[in-house]
């Protein structure tokens, strides 16, 4: 593997880095992305219940609101819950919007990451054709192993460049979409406590 590398050239470093930050993003992401982790199940009919029980204080408020980002959303509600639905329910949708902001962190630079190697990966292979044609320049093509190095060079950076980008792009999609899948679970849950609070929705129904 170190021989690989090497024979890459210095180009090679920055593709390895790029691998690094998208394995670690990735593993971030599906740890902070679970299910239980960002909507954890029953939270509205625990906070209906809490609510009916007069059960609401400001510590297990603070405790839903940092507990996970469905609990912040719904939170924000909460403190609104003697308003308006109108008022609540833009409450709800501000905090929502950072929630959703916070929820796609790192992706960004996942996307970078899977866009940008390929580039890496063909710079390197320029870089090993301007140094295959300095030797045909310099010594003619009769001497195979001097004509070896800028042709390894380039297949191997390129080589490396798709190797980073491909899980990098597919890895990006899939985040973005169970992104999108957990706010519309969020935005569902967030309805729900704002039509069971204003009696417009049975709790049982919740």
């Amino acid at each position: 593997m170190f021989e690989l590398v090497k024979a890459g050239g210095w180009l090679m470093l920055p593709i390895i880095a790029c691998s690094v930050v998208a394995l670690a993003i990735i593993v971030e992401r599906f740890w902070s992305l679970q299910q239980r982790r960002v909507n954890p199940r029953q939270l509205v009919v625990q906070i209906w219940q809490m609510i009916q029980a007069g059960q609401l204080t400001e510590d297990r408020l603070r405790q839903v609101r940092d507990g996970s980002p469905l609990g912040r959303v719904l939170a924000a509600g909460l403190i609104n819950m003697g308003h308006t639905r109108d008022v609540m329910k833009e409450a709800i949708e501000e905090t929502g919007r950072h929630v959703a902001h916070d929820l796609e962190r790192f992706l960004n630079t996942l996307g970078t990451i899977a866009a940008i190697t390929p580039l890496l990966g063909l710079l390197g292979t320029v870089v090993g054709m301007i140094q295959v044609f300095s030797v045909i320049t310099d010594v003619g093509v009769g001497s195979p192993g001097e004509l070896a190095g800028g042709i390894s060079q380039a297949l191997i950076t390129t080589a490396a460049g798709i190797s980073v980008a491909v899980p990098s792009l597919i890895f990006h999609r899939y985040f973005r979409g169970r992104v999108d899948e957990l706010v519309l679970e969020m935005e569902l849950e967030s309805i729900k406590l704002v039509e069971v609070i204003h009696g417009e929705r049975e709790a049982a129904g919740a």
